[in-house]
């Protein structure tokens, strides 16, 4: 479980590094924090936020595509 929550943290850090030579994503990354200053959350946990629920929808829409 900590390798996993190491990994995460990591990840994110190297994508708010690389946010320097990427005005999207550095666009993007100020927004995430907007929004989690706005929800009293870590900047951390509302990424974790905004990836799980991508995830469950590409799943959901992957299901629904199937059952047609």
């Amino acid at each position: 479980m900590l390798e996993s929550h190491a990994f995460f943290l990591k990840m994110v850090d190297e994508l708010v590094e690389f946010s320097e030579y990427d005005p999207e994503l550095a666009d993007g990354i100020k927004w995430l924090d907007e929004q989690a200053q706005k929800k009293g959350i870590t900047f951390y946990d509302m990424v974790f936020e905004v990836l799980y629920k991508h995830d469950v929808n590409s799943k959901a829409k992957d299901w629904l595509s199937t059952r047609n």
